[in-house]
């Protein structure tokens, strides 16, 4: 489950904001790494939510910091 919700975003990443396959890891900091700013964060939300039909709350979007970190919130959702 995990794993798929990774390769989500992943490919997402590459696909929808043209980055590297290889600069995305779990430990990769979406801010500082990828350089995706508010309104890449908000389009971010926008695409999960088509993709996996999960819904991140904006307050916890803020805490999130690596694209593990939303794989674990997405993962956290999903359990609920």
């Amino acid at each position: 489950m995990k794993n798929q919700l990774y390769q989500q975003l992943k490919e997402l990443l590459v696909n929808y904001f043209e980055l590297p396959e290889n600069m995305i890891s779990q430990e990769t900091d979406l801010y500082e790494e990828l350089e995706l700013d508010s309104i890449d964060a908000i389009d971010l939300l926008v695409k999960l939510r088509e993709l996996t039909d999960l819904d991140i709350e904006p307050d916890a979007f803020k805490k999130i910091r690596t694209v593990g970190d939303v794989v674990n919130e997405l993962q956290q959702i999903q359990s609920a």
